[in-house]
């Protein structure tokens, strides 16, 4: 039988714990300027509740605070899904859809069209606005509310040390190139295959 997971102290605070495992990601990751981040975040989860029941913006506003700490820490973008009423939409700056050139449709998130974090994250930016999807590199999902369809190909779930935010379940990932090719193909540099002088080469 699984073992039961550690309990948080309860004077860990929420910020505290949403940093601790973003951070964790983004080092584990590499993130940094010009990476993308998706969020996915129920907040009646992060209190115990059944997702889409009982969403809590002051408790948005305190995840958001720890999640931008981090971001802002190690310069990669953020987008924050919406809800299903929004049909997963993302919360992005205006700048980042434009230098994506990401699909913009067009709503304004509140907490039961949208959520209470893509709410909360709505209106803390300078110019935001919905992007329809996007391909991001890494992601958290805090209550399982199911972001790999805004992950990039190829995703590589990555468990955190701290499993938990709040009594919200946390899932995280990262995303890889594909590998491409057959038998031949290398995918890292070797020092004794730097030099070209062989009679194998393809064409």
């Amino acid at each position: 039988m699984e073992s039961a997971e550690p309990s948080i102290p309860s004077e860990v605070s929420l910020k505290e714990q949403v940093s601790d495992i973003l951070r964790e990601l983004a080092e584990a990751a590499g993130l940094g300027p010009g990476k993308v981040v998706v969020v996915g975040t129920s907040t009646s989860e992060v209190a115990g509740r059944r997702i889409g029941t009982s969403g809590a913006f002051e408790v948005a506003q305190e995840l958001l605070e720890g999640i931008r700490e981090v971001s802002g820490e190690f310069g990669f973008e953020l987008a924050f899904q919406c809800c299903e009423h929004l049909n997963r939409a993302l919360v992005v700056e205006r700048s980042l859809l434009a230098a994506l050139r990401l699909t913009e449709v067009a709503a304004v998130p509140v907490p039961k069209a949208g959520g209470s974090m893509a709410s909360a994250a709505y209106r803390s930016m300078k110019e935001p606005c919905l992007a329809e999807s996007i391909e991001a590199d890494a992601g958290i999902d805090i209550g399982e509310t199911l972001i790999g369809m805004h992950l990039r190909r190829v995703a590589v779930p990555y468990r955190t040390k701290l499993r938990y935010v709040g009594q919200a379940r946390v899932n995280a990932a990262f995303t890889r190139p594909k590998l491409i090719g057959g038998e031949r193909a290398v995918y890292r540099v070797l020092p004794e295959e730097q030099d070209a002088g062989s009679a194998s080469h393809c064409d």
